[in-house]
């Protein structure tokens, strides 16, 4: 992003924040430094700039002018929405957090911004910060962060999903085995769905108010895995795991899963599966010790993808 286009929208920001009622378009072309002085080269360059400030997260918002004649749309930003709510962590907490976000490189964003916000320390550029490796890195999609503003004020959202529109209540946004994953009430088939984010084609809008979605307790400390993450109706899966992994295995699932013991010690796990490649997944991590038991179809389409993988073939039964 150019030098003089950042200067702009931090300007914007920095006076939608500051103003004590909403400010009109004209007002802001007069009070932001930076624009064009053609009122069609202002509007292409503000629209953009609305954009780009929504998709890094600010809650700009658009509210009627009060005793506007004619009716007038004015631009506002809510000092706090915008402003991080102090959690009020110890020094310890926050240097723990602050190591843990130079462990875990988000791409194509800065890790920095939130923690000033906290009250950590930033660095001035790379060689200032000190030696940390990273750890991991997690791609991030530009809709990240309207999604999480949706869940947390509980606002329904709308968006394409295989040539389908949805409507959903957002409950929750998982990271599993790479991808982004959405959870919520999805309101066209009233029920829980899961949606890979990487798969929502285009813009996801938001189609309600604050407080719009029914908060479901039931689910929300509810560990997500990614076999259940999927269109469609589930299909029941049987695993048989060793004994000698059972353990490990139960730890990984949760009270969706029925488990039965059997004499030496292995378990017969009953899964609700609706990404089947996720499953073969997870039974892949335990080798020879655990293997798909039924339905017949699931058990040879993993057999052949665990032959192909043998053969060279990169799974590609």
């Amino acid at each position: 992003m150019a030098t003089n286009k950042l200067e702009r929208l931090l300007k914007l920001i920095a006076v939608l924040l500051d103003s004590t009622r909403p400010l009109s378009a004209e007002d802001i072309r007069e009070n932001v430094e930076g624009y064009p002085d053609d009122k069609v080269a202002f509007r292409r360059a503000f629209e953009r700039d609305k954009d780009e400030i929504r998709e890094m997260g600010v809650p700009l918002k658009v509210v009627p002018i009060p005793a506007t004649d004619p009716p007038l749309d004015g631009y506002l930003i809510p000092a706090d929405e915008y402003y991080l709510a102090d959690p009020g962590l110890e020094p310890e907490e926050l240097a723990a957090l602050h190591l843990a976000s130079m462990a875990v490189r988000f791409e194509g964003s800065a890790n920095a911004e939130a923690l000033w916000k906290l009250g950590g320390q930033g660095f001035a550029d790379d060689d200032s910060r000190p030696d940390v490796d990273s750890i991991a890195s997690v791609p991030v999609d530009p809709r990240l962060s309207r999604l999480f503003g949706a869940i947390t004020a509980g606002t329904p959202v709308s968006f394409e999903y295989r040539d389908e529109t949805r409507t959903m209540e957002p409950a929750r946004l998982d990271f599993q085995r790479g991808r982004w994953y959405l959870t919520g009430h999805d309101r066209d088939r009233d029920g829980e769905r899961n949606f890979r984010l990487d798969r929502i084609d285009g813009d996801i809008t938001i189609v309600g108010e604050p407080g719009d979605v029914t908060r479901r307790p039931e689910r929300a400390g509810r560990r997500i895995v990614t076999w259940e993450m999927g269109d469609g109706d589930p299909v029941m899966v049987v695993l048989r795991i060793d004994a000698s992994h059972a353990g490990w295995a139960q730890r990984q699932m949760h009270g969706d899963a029925e488990i039965v013991t059997e004499d030496d010690g292995a378990i017969l796990a009953t899964l609700p599966v609706k990404n089947e490649e996720a499953v073969r997944s997870f039974v892949l991590d335990f080798l020879e010790h655990a293997e798909v038991v039924s339905p017949p179809d699931v058990r040879q389409r993993t057999i052949d993808w665990l032959e192909a993988i043998a053969a060279g073939t990169g799974g590609e039964a």
